[in-house]
């Protein structure tokens, strides 16, 4: 390798000066300031480039011009800036008669797009060296991946080595390996050769068949004359009380309309929860009904129609205690009325997703409808969510971020689990 010196009156202008020299071809491998910028003179910045010597001589070359052509690098410099203009200019014509198929992988998922915050105009220089930063960083990256052949995992598939990031993110997540085993699977066949040069697409890409392969429930508020009967169900702990209450203020106070909601206990068995619940129910200045025995649960139900909403909440169990979970379907089959009860299962997302498997299994008997998650603050990984999801094919409906009332609850949206999953929970964008 050869060792090259650059200077200038900036870092961008010795980084000028390399670039007309060897072109493309040499690796930065330090910047530094020899001279300090004084009223007297002008600061000094040196900029040292590895080549190959391969590609040395057909470099100079190709760049090299005889002294009596050559111009101040200033003016370079705008001939330069000047093509890339046209070239840019000619892009944009294209793109506005080509609908380019690759387009929807090439920007920003719309959950990036809404909460990225506005960014004033760089300065030319800063984003000449910004742009050098980057293709340094994908170097690194290659560099990186270079040993992923001999540390890539046994699989059906071989991953290439371009993969080996968002892999990598993905298991580390919490992930089943057989499901993502087959989400590289249909990456890999349906992933355009084009777009596995950079490692930004690539990712993008990812997140894009991650965000498709997870099921929502959206939220409708009921039909006029209609209303909507919820019974959250779940282990011991998980915060069905909590999530109740964030549930009934969020229907009562912060949607489009303020609706009736009304409230129901089977959790008899713990004096506590019943007695947070029914403070709950004084603020918010709602109706409650208390259930012993499953024949006073339509009693309950029939107590509440004047209500839009009626939330649920049931005894905690564990997964194994099939007394309890007998004891809510007894309710639930007990149901004379009209109303259609809608069964939430809520689970924490900081368990594995074996655990979770095993405890949707066991809940399974009552008629799942849809999943909720709590204490999504509480954790690193967020696959083993996106897993049981996968698994089951029940819709998310609702996270729970927080222990805040009634802050800390989130519609569900396959964006934010996906974004939660890949770069981890972030409470300013929720």
């Amino acid at each position: 390798m050869n060792i090259l010196s650059f200077t200038g009156r900036t870092p961008s202008e010795a980084l000028k000066k390399a670039k007309m020299e060897i072109g493309d071809e040499g690796v930065i491998i330090e910047t530094k300031e020899i001279r300090k910028k004084s009223l007297s003179q002008e600061g000094l910045y040196e900029i040292i480039v590895g080549i190959d010597g391969n590609n040395l001589q057909k470099s100079y070359q190709k760049t090299r011009k005889p002294l009596s052509k050559q111009k101040p690098v200033k003016e370079e410099s705008e001939e330069i800036l000047l093509d890339i203009s046209n070239a840019a200019q000619q892009i944009a014509k294209i793109s506005k008669v080509t609908n380019d198929p690759l387009a929807e992988y090439m920007q920003p998922p719309k959950y990036e797009q809404k909460t990225a915050p506005l960014t004033p105009s760089e300065p030319k220089e800063l984003k000449e060296i910004r742009t050098e930063i980057n293709k340094l960083s994908d170097k690194v990256k290659i560099i990186q991946n270079m040993f992923w052949d001999e540390k890539s995992p046994a699989t059906e598939i071989p991953i290439p080595s371009e993969f080996a990031e968002i892999y990598r993110l993905a298991r580390k997540s919490g992930m089943n390996q057989e499901h993502l085993d087959e989400l590289m699977r249909v990456t890999l066949e349906l992933m355009p050769l084009k777009m596995r040069e950079n490692s930004t697409t690539v990712k993008r890409y990812f997140q894009t068949i991650l965000r498709k392969m997870v099921p929502i429930r959206r939220e409708s508020p009921p039909s006029s004359g209609a209303k909507k009967v919820m019974m959250l169900v779940g282990p011991t702990g998980v915060g069905k009380t909590t999530s109740i209450a964030k549930l009934a203020a969020r229907y009562s106070y912060l949607m489009q309309k303020k609706y009736k909601v009304g409230l129901v206990v089977l959790d008899t068995y713990r004096i506590g929860a019943v007695e947070q619940l029914m403070q709950y129910a004084r603020m918010m200045k709602l109706g409650i009904e208390t259930v012993v025995d499953p024949p006073e649960f339509t009693s309950a139900l029939n107590s509440l129609r004047y209500c839009d909403y009626i939330l649920i909440d049931t005894m905690g169990s564990s997964p194994y205690d099939k007394g309890k979970i007998e004891k809510i379907y007894e309710c639930l089959h007990a149901n004379t009325t009209e109303y259609e009860v809608e069964v939430v299962l809520v689970m924490p997302s900081s368990i594995k997703y074996e655990d979770l498997k095993l405890t949707y299994e066991n809940f399974s008997s009552l008629g799942v409808d849809t999943l909720m998650f709590t204490k999504l603050d509480e954790t690193i990984g967020f696959g083993n969510i996106f897993s049981l999801a996968f698994d089951t094919k029940k819709p998310i409906s609702y996270f729970s971020v927080g222990q805040e009332v009634p802050e800390d609850l989130v519609c569900a949206s396959s964006d934010f689990l996906i974004e939660c999953l890949l770069h981890g929970f972030n409470r300013s964008k929720v």
